[in-house]
């Protein structure tokens, strides 16, 4: 038989799944100078900030 989940870890859980909202994952398509083939960078980045990462070079 298995264990029931605590109420304390529910209310993490919870905390945990409302923090990651805020979270997102960012694709950039970045040129090579040298071959002209594209590369892309991935990052995780807070969601507020997603403007700042897509425009600096």
């Amino acid at each position: 038989m298995a264990k029931a989940a605590s109420k304390n870890a529910k209310v993490k859980d919870l905390k945990a799944s409302a923090e990651a909202k805020n979270w997102t994952k960012v694709i950039k398509a970045i040129r090579s100078p040298k071959t002209g083939a594209y590369t892309f960078k991935e990052a995780i980045i807070h969601k507020d900030k997603v403007k700042d990462y897509l425009s600096a070079k």
